[in-house]
């Protein structure tokens, strides 16, 4: 019983969280949208929990990012006409829910069944947050973008909104691949039971979910110019996904269920480890690049002497007026 009650306060918390975020945004078409994406996952989840099946949730999520961004477009065009940022957007945001819905539905059927929700389906409340967790990431993801289309101002298609759009076609095509390489890996027998470290997956244990993040910041980016005011909270979009897929529910169940798998395999520790000091190698060259940049900035105080090159940056008398430059952000 209490874990009932827990979990249905659960429920309601992520509910007022959604909808004050769509408040925020004083704009009645996206508080529409978050009612929209709300009614289709509590519909969803009634057969869902009927049945006791997953099959059908990550579909769901997909077919709400489609019909909410539909919604939003067509609110707009029937108010301002047809205009080539909104479209541009709605077709990234559809283009990537249809790909990665297909995707995910014909994997868990192929599957038949996503481990992941094992034993959530077992209680109807732990069943139902789930779903309601997921029209959470639905919202939250995807409103940045359908705020600045449902904005009363048009968006302009200037140079944020062009490198934003080739930031999600770059994010689009990492995932795309990413899924691909997989995909294929698992369809050959011999690899069965055995982690990827070819492709993509030779330079980031999780490439698709580095595409998944890049590709909202894009979104985010297009979104930027159209929004106003409190509107601006809605950038949270991109930070969430990457908390969401960081810490929630990717890549921590991954990690966590790769060290049960092939934890005792040195193979894959030091695959781990390639990685982590690939990393390190990356953060180092960050490091040094900002120490050079310091460097420079402070031959230009004391002049072009061959002893500003010198200095130890740890002692700089200089360092707080540039302290920007020296930060890990």
């Amino acid at each position: 019983m209490k874990s009932h009650l827990k979990n249905i306060l659960s429920i309601l918390i992520v509910v007022s969280i959604c909808f004050a975020l769509a408040l925020t945004t004083k704009n009645q078409i996206v508080l529409n949208a978050f009612i929209l994406i709300f009614i289709i996952h509590f519909i969803s989840f009634l057969p869902a929990n009927l049945y006791k099946t997953e099959k059908y949730f990550d579909l769901t999520g997909s077919i709400t990012y489609i019909s909410v961004v539909i919604y939003v477009f067509y609110s707009k065009f029937y108010n301002h006409g047809f205009q080539w940022g909104e479209l541009i957007i709605s077709l990234a945001i559809i283009s990537w829910a249809v790909r990665l819905g297909s995707f995910l539905f014909l994997r868990i059927k192929k599957a038949g069944e996503d481990v992941r929700f094992r034993e959530f389906k077992k209680s109807w409340s732990r069943w139902m947050l789930t779903w309601t967790t997921s029209a959470w990431w639905v919202s939250f993801c995807s409103v940045c973008g359908i705020t600045a289309i449902a904005s009363n101002s048009i968006i302009k298609i200037n140079f944020l909104f062009i490198l934003g759009f080739l930031l999600f076609l770059f994010g689009f095509i990492i995932e795309i691949i990413a899924d691909y390489q997989k995909t294929k890996f698992r369809s050959v027998a011999s690899n069965k039971n055995k982690f990827i470290t070819t492709g993509l997956w030779s330079l980031s244990r999780h490439p698709n979910y580095l595409g998944e993040i890049v590709l909202w910041f894009g979104i985010a980016l297009m979104s930027f110019s159209n929004l106003n005011g409190f509107q601006y909270i809605t950038l949270i979009s991109p930070l969430f996904t990457y908390w969401l897929l960081v810490y929630v529910s990717g890549i921590k169940i991954l990690e966590t269920s790769g060290q049960k798998k092939w934890g005792h395999l040195k193979t894959y520790n030091n695959y781990i480890k390639k990685l982590a000091d690939d990393g390190k190698l990356t953060k180092f060259a960050v490091d040094k690049t900002r120490e050079l940049v310091l460097q420079k900035l402070l031959c230009k105080e004391v002049g072009p002497s061959s002893e500003c090159f010198k200095v130890d940056l740890s002692n700089l008398v200089l360092a707080d007026k540039y302290k920007d430059y020296m930060t890990d952000e």
